[in-house]
């Protein structure tokens, strides 16, 4: 179940990315974020509420609210039978972790934001088609994982396809080097594979919706300061702020694959690994999106480099198979 639920996230997060190409396009990108952020904390304000007022509408489901309840366990781990320390002590350490989450992801949103809104779809995707190959390195590092011969072709297949998509990008007049856009993607990229490394590590601790209801409200109060001191003072010396309808899209898109996703690592038995490399499919609708959307160009030789890390990618899968 843990891996259709990750091919359910995939999907949605393609046309998530497009939502998002669709809405910056000669817009503000800092206003647009805080939007997804409101949004999505919109979403999930029913749950929100119910863990703020004791109400226990979802108690006992996949919906529950209660941090240290997966489903209707206690997780062995936390040895916690006092429910008074659970919303005290414990309670508050559970929301330290989801504000770091949050700083996380939303370092990684900001820099991919600003890549994706002066790069095109085709070459931004496939550069965050990547990320399963920096979980597989993070799972070495931090995990004692070895990589077995399948799995190393498939980092080198990625590797590969980074330096033709650097060639490709030539094409456009993007340097891969000196270009700062195409750095923020990377350091988008590398940010979003250390959450989903920290995303495995809270989903063996805290309840699935409490961390994605809470990590929204506290991305949504940060965007607030942050759009507060820095975008609104100089609004009317930068990009203006427009209102698009792919706006409301993003944070539809993103809450369903975000839920699907979480819902998929809380199972004992998945695999980050697999899940991240699962969810990185997404980059195949984003890159038909860029093609018949956007009308994007040089296709053929991102299709090369589209297929090597799809390819890389089929090695990575057979290896955690073996």
């Amino acid at each position: 179940m843990w891996l259709i639920l990750a091919f359910v996230s995939a999907t949605f997060l393609g046309f998530y990315d497009a939502a998002k190409k669709a809405s910056l396009k000669d817009n503000a990108v800092l206003p647009v974020l805080l939007l997804n952020t409101i949004f999505s904390t919109l979403i999930f304000s029913p749950f929100l509420i119910d863990h703020l007022c004791g109400s226990e509408w979802f108690s006992g489901t996949f919906l529950d609210t209660n941090p240290f309840c997966r489903g209707t366990q206690v997780p062995d781990s936390q040895s916690i039978n006092d429910l008074a320390y659970m919303s005290g002590t414990a309670g508050l350490r559970a929301h330290l972790l989801v504000i770091l989450k949050a700083c996380i992801v939303l370092t990684s949103w900001i820099c991919g934001y600003f890549g994706l809104k002066h790069l095109p779809l085709t070459i931004v995707g496939p550069i965050n088609a990547t990320r399963p190959v920096l979980v597989l390195v993070g799972a070495l590092i931090f995990f004692g994982e070895r990589l077995n011969l399948y799995q190393w072709i498939g980092v080198l297949l990625a590797l590969a396809s980074i330096f033709m998509m650097s060639r490709a990008g030539k094409k456009e007049n993007i340097d891969f080097r000196k270009n700062r856009w195409i750095w923020c993607v990377a350091i988008a990229t590398l940010t979003g594979a250390v959450s989903g490394l920290y995303d495995k590590f809270l989903m063996k601790s805290f309840n699935p919706m409490f961390v994605q209801s809470w990590f929204n409200f506290y991305q949504m109060i940060i965007m607030a300061v942050i759009c507060g001191f820095i975008w609104y003072p100089k609004r009317h010396q930068t990009t203006p702020f427009h209102w698009s309808w792919a706006i409301p899209l993003i944070s539809i898109f993103i809450c369903i694959g975000d839920f699907a996703y979480f819902t998929s690592l809380n199972d004992p038995s998945s695999m980050i690994s697999v899940v991240s490399l699962v969810r990185r499919s997404s980059v195949i609708i984003s890159f038909i999106c860029g093609v018949l959307i956007f009308r994007e160009r040089n296709i053929r030789a991102k299709l090369l480099d589209l297929g090597l890390i799809l390819l890389g990618m089929m090695f990575i899968w057979i290896g955690t198979q073996l």
